[in-house]
């Protein structure tokens, strides 16, 4: 089980004219912004195995042109038996937590998007963990691992970024499959989310197309959303370049 949360509390200025919250320019609003991160966190806890199907939670909330300011989802992985949930949203305190619960063990991170410091990333683990006698108490607990960084995320994924390029130009190397398919795989949760809300908050099975090898590597990848889905598209802008999407996974 995994739970992603990113949110914040917009002010009213950022409600009225930032480019998330204009339909002609970010129709997705909180599920293009902060969606994309939970869902990417959600992705990467699960070796970026795209889950089955999803499904929104019912009444997300609106602003007056109809931009979602808040919302969440189920993602279900049928043949595993596991599943995840997210929640993302313009309207609450700040918070990005990420919690992995195994059957053994679990962890959180409790600022996965933005680090508290950007010269220490820490998470808490806990495993074995039972009740004391009589049920007064639990244990152990959970410890806090923290990890020095020499140099903050956003010179890191600028630094890979540049690596990447100068190896292309160089002829070392040729361009890097991996953020690409990582990119379009949250993008295609996304959809599903969004066709699952506009639908009526139904099951929308996540299908996707590996168009960088050109072919189905399995029976559940397709390039589009199956049921209920119009065919549109709907990116976020910014995202899908190598440079935005290694945003928060150099974090950790």
């Amino acid at each position: 089980m995994v739970h992603s949360t990113f949110t914040f509390l917009a002010d009213s200025n950022f409600l009225k004219n930032n480019i998330r919250v204009n339909p002609n320019l970010d129709s997705l609003g909180a599920l293009g912004d902060a969606g994309w991160y939970t869902i990417r966190a959600i992705l990467w806890a699960h070796d970026y195995d795209l889950p089955n199907t999803v499904t929104a939670f019912p009444d997300p909330q609106y602003n007056e042109s109809g931009v979602i300011l808040s919302c969440g989802a189920s993602l279900n992985w049928k043949n595993d038996a596991k599943i995840a949930t997210f929640y993302c949203s313009f309207h609450s305190n700040l918070c990005a937590d990420i919690v992995v619960l195994g059957t053994k063990g679990n962890f959180r991170v409790h600022d996965f998007v933005i680090p508290f410091n950007e010269k220490v990333g820490s998470f808490y683990s806990v495993d074995n963990s039972k009740w004391a006698e009589l049920q007064l108490g639990c244990g152990p607990e959970p410890s806090e691992l923290k990890i020095a960084t020499d140099l903050p995320q956003e010179v890191l994924m600028v630094r890979e970024f540049g690596r990447l390029v100068e190896g292309i130009r160089s002829g070392e190397a040729k361009p890097e499959k991996k953020w690409p398919v990582i990119s379009r795989k949250t993008q295609v949760v996304i959809d599903a989310v969004a066709a699952s809300i506009k639908n009526g908050f139904v099951p929308v099975e996540v299908v996707y197309y590996d168009l960088i090898r050109g072919h189905v590597p399995s029976p559940r990848v397709s390039s589009h959303v199956g049921r209920g889905y119009d065919g549109s598209s709907s990116s976020h802008g910014g995202h899908g370049d190598p440079i935005d999407d290694m945003y928060w996974i150099f974090h950790h």
